[in-house]
């Protein structure tokens, strides 16, 4: 136990909240020190990498033909060993400034239906990466304890927690999770329908970071005070030139339709299976978001008329994973409960 708490002294512990589309990074001690995209660059001849993170997103989808841009992570899980590995290297020692003499201690997030080889895989590729322990927490317990739900408690807690690749509901009572849901649709499925809706609508081509701008700067759930429209530009199927349209909220609404059912659903099916007595707290105390997808605007709203169940929206939906994995470096008995086993 001394020599535990010895290495503790002398290397920077780390919480990673791996996600599909940014990476968080808590340092012990330090708080969260980096909230950057999962994106690498590497070259095609040698696979070396040629930015990560913000640098690499900047350069999403304006690559020469000897540099390829790519998101490691896919739903919430390892697409590209090698380009995880490169980015948690990259994170780790972004975190640390300098070397470290010893290698940290690491717990990272992962969605709560994922199977055992890719447990297997996030494992390795932070091993590889220079980790001296790593501990996996599924994502929903991770923000539950990030948001200050009382985890511990014999009483119901309802987390969504929705990201870039999933969407995670739990109902969480005594440190563990009593029935979890996981549906493969976030952030990313929202930005691929906004990209489909204008594509048959307006015969207009536009890219990621196109669409992820249009989700945030107009997109909702519900009906909200009036937003303006915004201008959108992209390249026209039919004569190839560029072009711009304004696009409305009433519209890209429209296209996250199908997406925000999907989210509804889940948390419709967790409800229905939630023993009684932990559905009699759920109504107390409400649903709580966490995660990017909880900013769509009038999200809230919709769940709550819906489901007739209070929706809390704490103040950082987005850190709520990468917090609560942060606080867990501090509550090694709490660890050791909640983490998943991955032998």
């Amino acid at each position: 136990m001394f020599f535990q708490k010895l290495l503790g002294m002398f290397s920077n512990d780390l919480a990673i909240d791996l996600g599909t589309a940014n990476t968080l990074v808590y340092v012990h001690g330090r708080g969260i020190i980096c909230d950057e995209p999962s994106v690498v660059v590497l070259r095609t001849d040698n696979r070396k990498p040629v930015a990560v993170g913000m640098e690499a997103k900047e350069m999403l989808g304006k690559t020469p033909s000897n540099i390829i841009t790519i998101r490691p992570l896919k739903d919430g899980v390892i697409a590209d060993f090698d380009a995880t590995e490169e980015m948690l290297k990259y994170f780790i020692t972004k975190a640390h400034n300098r070397k470290s003499f010893v290698s940290p201690r690491v717990i990272i997030g992962v969605p709560s239906g994922i199977t055992q080889v890719e447990r297997r895989a996030v494992k390795d590729a932070a091993h590889s990466s220079g980790a001296r322990e790593v501990y996996l927490i599924e994502e929903p317990m991770a923000a539950a304890v990030g948001v200050g739900l009382p985890v511990g408690e014999p009483s119901g807690n309802m987390i969504v927690d929705i990201g870039g690749g999933t969407t995670d509901v739990a109902v969480i009572s005594l440190d563990g999770i009593v029935y979890s849901k996981a549906v493969r649709v976030g952030g990313d499925k929202m930005d691929e329908a906004i990209i489909a809706y204008i594509k048959r609508k307006y015969n207009l081509m536009i890219g990621e970071r196109t669409a992820e701008h249009i989700k945030m700067e107009v997109g909702s759930a519900y009906p909200t005070s009036k937003v303006e429209p915004i201008e959108v530009k992209g390249r026209d199927l039919i004569s190839g030139i560029p072009k711009a349209i304004n696009v409305t909220e009433d519209e890209i609404r429209e296209a996250l339709q199908e997406s925000v059912s999907l989210i509804l659903d889940t948390i419709k099916v967790t409800l229905e299976n939630t023993p009684p007595e932990l559905a009699a707290d759920i109504v107390d105390r409400g649903i709580v978001l966490a995660g990017g997808g909880a900013l769509l605007r009038g999200l809230d709203i919709l769940i709550r008329e819906q489901t007739g169940v209070p929706v809390i929206v704490p103040d950082d939906p987005l850190t709520a994973v990468v917090r609560g994995c942060g606080m867990m470096l501090d509550k090694l008995e709490l660890l050791r409960k909640v983490a998943i086993a991955t032998n």
